[in-house]
């Protein structure tokens, strides 16, 4: 693909908040369930709020589509996730 090419790709590609939520039994399950799941969510740094018990997980991603979003995901993360398509606003 041309450079031209990739940069308008980028340009069009869109953003999604993916928001997570897991029962506190099934926080060791989430982190496992990355083992064996290619995804470049992998080793990097995101939001989460299980040290502090809420066991949430938020990460901003893009992509084309919303199942694209989804598909970054083990199965049974991406099940309990709902991804928002998001833009960044300015506030005044």
């Amino acid at each position: 693909m041309s450079r031209p090419a990739i940069a308008a790709r980028v340009l069009h590609m869109a953003c999604f908040l993916l928001h997570h939520h897991h029962d506190t039994p099934d926080c060791g399950v989430v982190f496992a369930a990355f083992r064996g799941h290619q995804s470049p969510l992998r080793h990097r740094a995101t939001l989460s709020s299980c040290a502090s018990g809420g066991h949430e997980i938020w990460w901003r991603v893009e992509v084309d589509t919303e199942a694209a979003a989804l598909a970054l995901l083990p199965p049974f993360v991406a099940d309990r996730t709902v991804a928002t398509r998001v833009s960044e606003v300015d506030i005044p």
